[in-house]
């Protein structure tokens, strides 16, 4: 058996449970409730007593010379993607935003129509017209104070593209400091015109 380096070997923390389809060519990532899945490029070897992941550097699918160099790009971005997925699974994900400016509010809303429930988010952020936004359903959306907004999921990439797409409703101006900013993040300001 050839050398394998250590950063392609990952250990599975206990609790959690490894299904490995080389068929489908699928890793699927579970913990009780929470499950991910993953789509491979390069086959694994699973040793489930020792609890150890090993990706190898062989692709599923003979292919050129084009993609064989790119075997190493493709080992990285599968141990990344695995480790995301661990942590996915283990730790749920936050995210604090808070709204600043006069009259800047954020209230939930629950829509109800044939049965269904639709959660949605509702500004006011100085514009002329309120604006509305619809929570996904993987994600739990908390405003304690109305000024303030807490965006709790398990995947942390949903829940920073979520973030960002509140963020993009009124981003932050240099000049006042206003519109909706993350809980740590502090603006220069910029200095306005001398008469």
């Amino acid at each position: 058996m050839k050398l394998i380096l250590k950063r392609y070997l990952i250990r599975i923390p206990d609790g959690i449970d490894i299904f490995y389809c080389e068929k489908k060519q699928l890793l699927v990532v579970k913990k009780k409730l929470y499950k991910k899945i993953i789509k491979l490029k390069i086959k694994l070897i699973v040793l489930k007593d020792k609890k150890i992941i090993i990706i190898t550097n062989s692709l599923f699918n003979k292919t050129s010379n084009k993609w064989k160099n790119l075997n190493k790009s493709f080992q990285g971005s599968t141990v990344m993607s695995i480790k995301q997925a661990l942590i996915d699974v283990n730790i749920a994900t936050c995210q604090k935003l808070k709204l600043v400016g006069v009259g800047y509010k954020v209230f939930e809303l629950q829509l109800k129509q044939n049965g269904f429930v639709t959660n949605f988010l509702h500004f006011k952020l100085g514009y002329s017209h309120s604006v509305y936004c619809k929570i996904p359903k993987e994600l739990i959306v908390k405003t304690y104070q109305s000024t303030q907004l807490f965006i709790f999921g398990n995947s942390f990439k949903k829940v920073s593209q979520f973030v960002s797409v509140i963020r993009s409703l009124k981003l932050p101006e240099p000049y006042k400091g206003k519109g909706i900013l993350y809980s740590n993040e502090i603006i220069k300001l910029k200095e306005g015109k001398k008469v």
